[in-house]
């Protein structure tokens, strides 16, 4: 027996033109988003035939209903442009997991953490797992100081999201990425704040 999967059909986004619009008063804005004002909407589609443009309705919710005079072909090749643009820019944040001992040489640690460090840049949560094989779990502050080493050593790329904490033989705790501040971005917040305060002064 075949399996058929269907995949989620995306919602088309639906726009009412010209004769097709219900509301009978409608703000109108132009091609550049400036206000026309407030017309009938015959008052609007004449305008628009008197543009050799159309009038589309953008804000069917608002009150009252908001239209534009645009070119409508123009206008959704825009927003397809718009939605590619969109989905090409969004990346999708995925927990990665990075992998340690409580006896690992600096190394073995640091290759571990430079792996952390390319994870959380390219914005995506770190789980650091510590785990504990055998008799090893007799020493659990040597797990402990390891995942703390691990923390402090990126912390200028993240914060912590989840404490570390045992569960069963494994010592866990996730990272989330963070962009710190840089020093010039500091001395620009600095100098505003100054100029603030003596504004107030």
């Amino acid at each position: 027996m075949i399996k058929r999967y269907n995949k989620k059909r995306e919602e088309k986004k639906f726009y009412r033109t010209n004769e097709r619009i219900f509301a009978q008063t409608l703000r109108v804005l132009d091609g550049e988003g400036k206000q026309i004002g407030l017309l009938t909407k015959f008052e609007a589609l004449a305008k628009a035939r008197e543009l050799g443009l159309d009038l589309v309705e953008i804000a069917p919710m608002a009150k009252p209903v908001v239209a534009k005079i645009i070119d409508f072909k123009k206008f959704l090749y825009q927003e397809a442009n718009k939605k590619k643009e969109d989905k090409k820019n969004a990346k999708v944040s995925e927990t990665k997991e990075v992998r340690l001992g409580p006896f690992m040489s600096d190394n073995d640690l640091d290759v571990m953490i430079r792996r952390g460090r390319g994870f959380l840049t390219d914005n995506n949560k770190v789980r650091l797992v510590l785990k504990f094989v055998g008799r090893q779990i007799v020493h659990p502050e040597f797990g402990q100081e390891v995942i703390k080493k691990v923390i402090a050593k990126l912390s200028d790329v993240s914060k912590v999201d989840k404490d570390p904490r045992f569960e069963g033989k494994q010592l866990i705790a996730i990272l989330a990425p963070e962009r710190k501040k840089n020093a010039k971005e500091k001395d620009k917040e600095s100098s505003i704040e100054a100029v603030q305060s003596n504004e107030n002064g």
